[in-house]
């Protein structure tokens, strides 16, 4: 047996309880393993049934967030170990490891440490204590991170979907969405409508009032759109005062009584009423169609809500209109 691998198996947290004795019983049942940098270990899914220790080298663990991204969670290098949960478990790895750098380890496997256990049971006891008292404190310090971790990626994807100024969704978010819901809608058989509104006069308030008050126009009707509209709808700032808003499994006249509601209500905010200006009142316009009625795509739809937009501009604003029917 090796001196030089003995003296390194006690440097080892979850084996620095064994004497020397005692090491030279484990030390047979390590397997070698050698990493090139970038390559993998294991990979989140596959079976586990080993535990590592690093020798040489770094070794990262990963873990895939619900949105795909892949976070580093700790990195193990020289005297570490890891995996140990495989033995007790017999489960999936939980995680990705890859080597950071070229990486020498030592690989225990479930079987040949049941073989320990059953053959030097005082000596596994020794290693097991260490081993649960190390993995508790692991697991706590990698709760804490994934937990900041996940509200960190919550936060990061709120702020990529989200319009800044008014907390609805963006125009970003809203051309993804309108793809998959019209998707839904030709599966289903179900309607979809599209809504696109505009605030009347709103370049005349931000030279009336300064765009200060613009903003605050602007923020003064978002709560409008939440009480109006429902969960399952998908309102969006399209841009400047500028609103697309999709209605899954709405027809036009449905959509019509909900944007009719939403003209009576942006009508009746105040914030224009005492700043002494021409104009005294916030009124929308909005123009609705829907598939299938309105048209079979995307673009067809958005066009014809588009133009029942500018005839309810026509019409006096102030007022929602339905797209005609397609000749």
């Amino acid at each position: 047996m090796s001196p030089a691998r003995t003296h390194f198996l006690k440097s080892v947290a979850i084996f620095s309880d064994l004497t020397d004795s005692e090491c030279e019983h484990v030390v047979p049942l390590l397997q070698s393993v050698t990493l090139a940098r970038g390559e993998q270990l294991f990979s989140e899914g596959d079976p586990g049934e080993t535990l590592y220790v690093v020798e040489h080298g770094e070794c990262t663990i990963s873990v895939r967030l619900q949105d795909g991204q892949q976070i580093d969670i700790v990195t193990f290098s020289a005297g570490d170990f890891f995996g140990e949960m495989s033995i007790f478990e017999d489960a999936p790895r939980s995680a990705t490891c890859t080597a950071r750098s070229v990486a020498s380890l030592y690989a225990l496997t479930e079987r040949d440490f049941t073989r320990l256990f059953t053959e030097h049971p005082e000596l596994s006891m020794k290693v097991m204590f260490r081993m649960l008292t190390a993995t508790a404190r692991r697991l706590r310090d990698t709760n804490v991170f994934l937990s900041d971790m996940v509200q960190w990626g919550d936060a990061a994807r709120r702020r990529a979907v989200t319009d800044e100024a008014t907390g609805l969704f963006n125009r970003r978010f809203l051309d993804e969405a309108i793809e998959e819901q019209f998707q839904k809608a030709r599966s289903e058989q179900t309607p979809i409508s599209v809504v696109m509104l505009d605030l009347d006069h709103f370049n005349g308030i931000n030279e009336a009032y300064g765009m200060a008050v613009g903003d605050e126009v602007i923020q003064a009707v978002v709560p409008v759109f939440r009480a109006c509209f429902r969960e399952t709808d998908i309102v969006s700032r399209y841009g400047g005062d500028e609103f697309t808003i999709l209605l899954p499994g709405t027809d036009v006249e449905d959509a019509h009584r909900i944007c009719s509601d939403v003209c009576r209500r942006v009508a009746e905010l105040d914030i224009l009423a005492n700043r002494g200006g021409a104009i005294t009142q916030v009124t929308t316009s909005q123009g609705i169609a829907a598939f299938p009625r309105h048209g079979q795509t995307v673009h067809d739809v958005r066009e014809r809500a588009d133009q029942a937009l500018y005839r309810a501009k026509e019409m006096g604003r102030n007022r929602a209109e339905i797209a005609h029917e397609p000749e």
